[in-house]
């Protein structure tokens, strides 16, 4: 290629590029940030017709309010409570979910759904699990 074709090349390719900044990244807007403890939890092996309670703890690691808009679970032998509705940053509040066995054999699953304001993530998802065995089970 001769030289004058390839400053050309060089030329047009450096047309379609944008032009360098010499500004620092735009900074993100403050906003809220939820995080959960544990994401997950595994009551491990279960009797049926028991009903299982762990805490959870939410937090606002952002830097602006939280608002815990909804909490929904993925069954109705789940349910899920938060202690507050409204965290400033840096605070935290538990979350109370019990998972009740019923006559549940084996391996179950089951979600919980926390909706906020969390521009990130709207949509915060937990689970609990347990694999339930019969009552004379060893």
């Amino acid at each position: 290629m001769s030289r004058r074709r390839w400053l050309v090349a060089a030329a047009l390719l450096l047309a379609g590029q944008p032009a360098a900044s010499a500004e620092p990244p735009a900074k993100t807007a403050p906003a809220p940030v939820i995080q959960v403890e544990p994401a997950a939890f595994d009551f491990g092996h279960a009797l049926a017709h028991r009903t299982l309670r762990k805490e959870f703890t939410l937090r606002n690691a952002g830097e602006r309010e939280l608002v815990i808009e909804k909490v929904t679970t993925t069954c109705g032998c789940t349910a899920a409570i938060a202690g507050e509705t409204t965290l400033k940053p840096g605070r935290s509040t538990p979350l109370s979910v019990t998972l009740e066995t019923r006559e549940y054999r084996g391996r179950v699953e089951r979600r919980v759904l926390v909706r906020s304001n969390d521009p990130k993530t709207p949509v915060l998802e937990l689970t609990v699990s347990a694999t339930i065995e019969a009552a004379g089970a060893k």
